[in-house]
């Protein structure tokens, strides 16, 4: 499956009122290769492994293949994973036809919030709310993998 998928940093908290739902995910990387990321993620009481491929060159899409995995399996191999995990409260807005993921990152990304967003295409158009500000698709710095590597708090 090919995900399309833009990102933003977001400019204030107005997200969290618009949100129908609200889930803690835990996560680390098996491996964070930028050809091939490999991610375990508890979300809930639920476990994922994911494999992500590598980011067309305009950032906007990759491979990625997911399948749920019991929560007791999820917690070993998080045992494995690189440093860092990411911790984050992950919130979901409905605007129009989209549903926007709006992650609240703690520990060493404490103070990042980024939203993102699926398309069906690269070129489908959104409606931006209030509170989304500069794009960052393109940063790689902002990829999770990336983050339990270089944090947040280690960028200033």
């Amino acid at each position: 499956m090919i995900e399309i998928e833009r990102k933003f940093l977001v400019t204030s908290a107005q997200y969290k009122a618009d949100a129908t739902t609200k889930t803690r995910i835990i996560q680390g990387f098996l491996n964070t290769d930028k050809e091939r990321t490999v991610r375990i993620r508890l979300k809930g009481e639920s476990g994922f492994l994911t494999v992500k491929g590598k980011s067309s060159e305009d950032g906007l899409s990759r491979f990625e293949w997911e399948k749920e995995i019991s929560k007791i399996d999820a917690e070993a191999l998080l045992k494995l994973c690189e440093p860092t995990i990411i911790d984050k409260i992950r919130y979901e807005i409905h605007v129009d036809s989209h549903i926007f993921e709006v992650d609240e990152f703690f520990g060493e990304n404490e103070g990042l919030v980024i939203a993102e967003v699926e398309l069906t295409t690269e070129n489908e158009t959104i409606q931006k709310p209030d509170w989304l500000g500069e794009e960052v698709t393109r940063q790689i710095k902002y990829y999770n993998s990336q983050l339990s590597k270089q944090p947040y708090k280690t960028w200033m």
